[in-house]
């Protein structure tokens, strides 16, 4: 088993995807702000890239164990 699971975690989340849930957490949030408390269909894609791009960031400047 990795380090990356912690034990005890009430969560049951490794530290990395207790990032990613918050990373994805905040884009929704601010997607949401910005569409009035509503996703359309049309704007999936839109959001679901945004998204993608706030994972990209907590991987890229992560620093991972050696």
């Amino acid at each position: 088993m990795s380090d990356a699971y912690v034990v005890g975690d009430p969560d049951g989340l490794s530290p990395l995807l207790v990032e990613l849930r918050d990373a994805v957490s905040r884009e929704l949030y601010a997607q949401l702000a910005l569409r009035a408390e509503r996703i359309e269909l049309d704007a999936v894609p839109e959001v679901a890239y945004q998204i993608t791009r706030q994972v990209e960031r907590v991987l890229t400047h992560r620093q991972w164990p050696r």
